[in-house]
């Protein structure tokens, strides 16, 4: 789960961080899949690693977070959790955990990117591996992240960044009928298109200040921006799919909505995925119209035409949803069963409607500060 930071216009626009001394710190690719099992060995003992995490108001989900980083079977070398400016617990949960070798910068006013940028900045070793507050981590989460890291013959880390895999973690029939619906199975990955979340990934710290770092003027889908930034200096990813963050979606229409709405609005601000969005926009407000004017005015071919092609329609839209609810709905009960699919639809349509309204408000702003994207496009990609 995305930590929800929110920042100034200014701050978004820095193109450099501040120097960490304003921060207030407290102590407390020949082969594109790797697969792990238990006796897989690990990086080698001389590549230490740094667990970095940004957090926002998570006393609610941090202690399942720092229970699962306690039982890794390759424990971090460090922890490093930058907090945005939580206003709850966040914080003396943080000062009061005792069983990991963890530090908090404290960022008020800091977004995603930049508390990441800032934790891995702070960060002493040279693999950084990083996930999110709101998620679980599989025990051998760190352990297979770490595997395909080597030393080559002249002491250069290889590869430069391993991309872990992420599943959910209903707590209830919605959140199933969710899951199903927004996120994908291990089989729907193709390798050389896949981009990680950043709840799990793992990098050199030298590929990340190639790219310069995570960018700091986007409040969202800073991830991707990263991932493609990573992935054009140095191709495709290793994919570990046995290191598995286990993460819960959103519990509501509300809490999705706004998600993906944010998540589009970063799109139309970073300049991504311009062609789904119009291939959206033109299933909705044209291709649905002119269909739905076909099956309610069209003579009886033009009807019959109208109907197979809406059919052929929502059995594409939900043929992957349905496919995973069916594998992931084995401990619902029939009832629940019936209302988790009956969800996928109104889900998918929900979602589409969060992208179509926060994608031009993403591209408006990008408009408004094209001169100063430019300057920052420059400066911080390679």
């Amino acid at each position: 789960m995305r930590a929800e930071h929110t920042t100034g216009k200014s701050a978004l626009l820095s193109p450099q961080p501040c120097p960490l001394q304003s921060e207030k710190e407290i102590s407390a690719n020949p082969t594109p899949t790797y697969a792990c099992d238990e006796r897989s060995s690990t990086c080698p003992s001389t590549l230490k690693v740094s667990l970095v995490v940004t957090v926002l108001n998570e006393a609610h989900s941090l202690p399942a977070l720092l229970d699962s980083i306690a039982a890794q079977t390759r424990l971090p070398d460090e922890v490093i959790v930058c907090d945005g400016g939580s206003q709850d617990n966040t914080v003396a949960l943080l000062r009061a955990e005792q069983r990991l070798p963890l530090r908090v910068i404290e960022a008020p006013g800091a977004n995603i990117a930049r508390g990441r940028n800032l934790a891995i900045a702070a960060a002493q070793h040279p693999l950084i591996a990083c996930t999110d507050a709101g998620v679980r981590l599989d025990p051998h989460w760190l352990e297979h992240l770490c595997a395909p890291f080597t030393l080559d013959n002249e002491g250069r880390i290889t590869p430069h960044a391993v991309a872990g895999f992420f599943i959910p973690d209903p707590h209830t029939p919605f959140e199933v009928a969710m899951g199903a619906t927004v996120l994908p199975a291990q089989e729907d990955i193709v390798i050389r298109r896949f981009m990680p979340s950043s709840r799990s990934i793992a990098f050199t710290r030298e590929a990340w200040a190639a790219v310069g770092g995570y960018p700091e003027w986007l409040d969202y889908c800073e991830d991707v921006v990263f991932d493609l930034a990573l992935r054009r200096r140095f191709g495709e990813f290793v994919f570990v799919p046995s290191a598995v963050a286990h993460f819960r979606p959103r519990g509501s229409l509300r809490a999705f909505f706004k998600q993906y709405y944010q998540y589009a609005r970063g799109d139309g601000k970073a300049n991504l995925f311009f062609r789904r969005h119009l291939v959206r926009y033109s299933t909705y407000l044209l291709g649905l119209p002119i269909l739905t004017i076909g099956v309610l005015l069209g003579s009886s071919p033009v009807r019959l035409l109208s109907l197979g092609m809406l059919a052929l329609g929502a059995f594409a839209y939900t043929r992957g949803p349905y496919r995973r609810l069916r594998a992931w709905s084995a401990s619902l009960s029939p009832w629940q069963r019936a209302k988790a699919s009956a969800l996928v639809p109104v889900i998918r349509l929900v979602g589409d409607v969060a992208k179509m309204v926060g994608y031009p408000v993403g591209v408006w702003w990008r408009l408004r500060h094209r001169h100063t994207l430019a300057r920052l496009e420059h400066s911080t990609l390679p």
